[in-house]
């Protein structure tokens, strides 16, 4: 396909992409469009350094490898344990892309406008559909040659109310591989639009202080994504010394019921098949029975700590050189139903929805909806600021896991690091009971 400059490594990414935005305001259309990109992505090694380029003219791909190559010093690459981490594969994991048009996606996102007139409460409300359709093909001096496309997609539909003095937000997502995935939610909405207006009328100021502590899958995928995740991205290991000694593999860092894996393969948000270096995606367990037990790599990291690569080296676009990134991180289930899981809380608090959640060492959770759990029974909404703590702390006291679990993902938004961002990832888990969480 190309002629690769030898004494040096590269390898080339060549991406296709086609994007849908529709959005809203109070049901008056704001935006409609489809973008479509084509883009390629090329790198040069030559043993000491990187040099990268990035193209929206396919036919330069030569040219550029070539100049690349020029700047490079050649000879230095041979026996590089770099090269060790990186595969020469061949697959061809393309499906194609979904064929719903854009007038059936409009149609399908205004369909669930109609619950939103049962709650004259609703002071304002956006509504969008957002999906995204890419097609990556990666190629290298090594050999590989590997091409894989993903589709994610779904609605959002954020909404104010408000009653007196009181005032509540919230949102309601779902994502899916196509228009059938997001069929039949309306009553889902509604129920969504029931609770929050019952959080509005009757919630009431949570006491302080540490308490018993259930939270969604929703809110457990975030802590593992937040407060985990980002500690087990090698990049960061690099260079501190202090993190290394923290962080040895076999240490304890959790109960013993305690499992966190990530894994490309799984099916939605986060499915990355291969990675941007061309690595199979797979499962890595980063927590194995309450043990460090792995970190996510791509080939330089995984080079430079004697680790395997574990096929999560991403980048968010063609601009981007692939760094380790989460792709499906979740708590892995336990064995207890939902119903037991709460009937071991004499009193404590339940986390449905979250605003927003981030910290490594210390986290911060901030949630949205909440419920006061009594005697194993969900009763009333809470108005909570925070819940916070140390995350090995709080890693240690989870004590009850149920046997269901959730996946999910983001419609519009994604993980941020460094400067990519908005980054396609899935996360979620089971109900996780933690026995002790300071509220706020």
């Amino acid at each position: 396909m190309y002629r690769f400059p030898s004494g040096v490594f590269s390898d080339v990414r060549l991406e296709e992409s086609v994007t849908t935005v529709i959005a809203f305001v109070m049901g008056k259309l704001e935006q409609r469009r489809v973008r479509a990109e084509k883009a390629v992505f090329i790198r040069v090694f030559d043993g000491v350094r990187w040099y990268y380029a990035s193209l929206t003219d396919p036919g330069r791909v030569q040219e550029e490898l070539d100049n690349l190559a020029s700047m490079a010093r050649t000879g230095g690459v041979e026996g590089h344990p770099m090269l060790q981490s990186l595969s020469a594969r061949h697959d061809d994991l393309v499906e194609g892309r979904p064929d719903d048009s854009l007038e059936e996606k409009t149609g399908q996102l205004e369909s669930y406008f109609g619950e939103l007139g049962g709650f004259p409460t609703v002071t304002s409300w956006n509504a969008s559909h957002i999906d995204r359709y890419s097609r990556k093909r990666i190629v290298s001096s090594l050999g590989a040659d590997v091409s894989f496309d993903r589709f994610h997609g779904g609605i959002g539909i954020g909404f104010s109310m408000a009653k007196g003095e009181a005032r509540a937000s919230e949102q309601f997502q779902k994502t899916g591989a196509g228009l059938k995935e997001l069929e039949g939610l309306h009553g889902e909405f509604r129920s969504h639009l029931q609770k929050t207006l019952l959080y509005l009328e009757k919630a009431q100021d949570s006491k302080p202080g540490k308490q018993t502590v259930v939270l969604s899958p929703l809110a457990a995928g975030i802590f593992a994504h937040e407060s985990f995740g980002h500690k087990s991205e090698a990049d960061f290991m690099l260079g501190d010394e202090t993190m290394m000694r923290e962080w040895p593999m076999g240490a304890r860092v959790g109960s013993e019921i305690l499992s966190i894996w990530d894994d490309g393969t799984v099916r939605g948000t986060g499915y990355t098949p291969f990675d941007d270096e061309g690595t199979p995606g797979g499962r890595t367990f980063l927590v194995r029975n309450g043990v460090l037990s792995g970190r996510l790599h791509n080939a330089r990291t995984a080079a430079e700590l004697g680790e395997k690569p574990t096929g999560n080296a991403r980048a968010v676009d063609f601009n981007y050189e692939p760094i380790p990134r989460m792709t499906t991180t979740c708590i892995e289930p336990g064995d207890l139903s939902r119903e037991e899981l709460f009937k071991g809380v004499s009193e404590g608090v339940f986390i449905e929805t979250v605003k927003h959640g981030s910290g490594m060492s210390t986290f911060t959770i901030a949630p949205n909806l909440a419920w006061r759990i009594r005697n194993g029974e969900i009763e009333e909404p809470l108005k909570i600021s925070v819940i916070t703590g140390d995350v090995m702390e709080t890693l240690g006291e989870i004590d009850g896991l149920s046997c269901e679990m959730e996946i999910i993902g983001f419609v519009g938004g994604g993980c941020g690091k460094m400067e990519q961002h908005p980054l396609p990832v899935g996360f979620g888990g089971p109900f996780v009971r933690v026995r002790h969480m300071q509220v706020r």
